[in-house]
């Protein structure tokens, strides 16, 4: 009887080291997993289309590897969140947060505790911060990095 062809774990992502992560999106394989991973991409794609200020603001900074050689993704999905932006090589989390954030604080909590749980350092600036202070707030990330 043949073997199974295998696949590579959920979501394998070389990082800089050659290690894998876990929650990173998978780059090749087949069923389930991909038809899984489709809607979140999707919901991802519509997010980044709709960019707050802020966001842009932040990714402009952050995108191509500007921001110290580092790369990090937008609107990412891990797990069952869709993060505004991730280094997969530091483990660090940038969440842009606004006015609706308000009322979910309980939620964000959640999230970030989850997060936190599957190794990442989750940094939470208001749009207003990013909009006013975008040095600042790159400093702080730079400092968690």
């Amino acid at each position: 009887m043949k073997e199974p062809e295998s696949h590579p774990p959920f979501g394998s992502l070389p990082s800089r080291e050659g290690r894998t992560h876990p929650l990173s999106p998978p780059s090749t394989g087949k069923g389930y997993r991909i038809t899984m991973r489709k809607s979140a991409t999707e919901k991802a794609r519509k997010l980044r289309e709709k960019s707050t200020d802020a966001e842009r603001l932040l990714w402009k900074h952050l995108r191509a590897k500007r921001f110290d050689g580092l790369k990090f993704r937008r609107q990412e999905p891990i797990g069952n969140y869709i993060v505004d932006f991730v280094s997969f090589d530091e483990q660090v989390i940038v969440e842009v947060d606004g006015s609706q954030h308000l009322g979910q604080r309980d939620e964000d909590k959640q999230r970030t505790r989850w997060l936190s749980e599957q190794g990442f350092k989750v940094l939470r600036f208001w749009n207003n911060e990013v909009l006013n202070n975008v040095q600042g707030v790159l400093e702080t990330i730079r400092e968690k990095c």
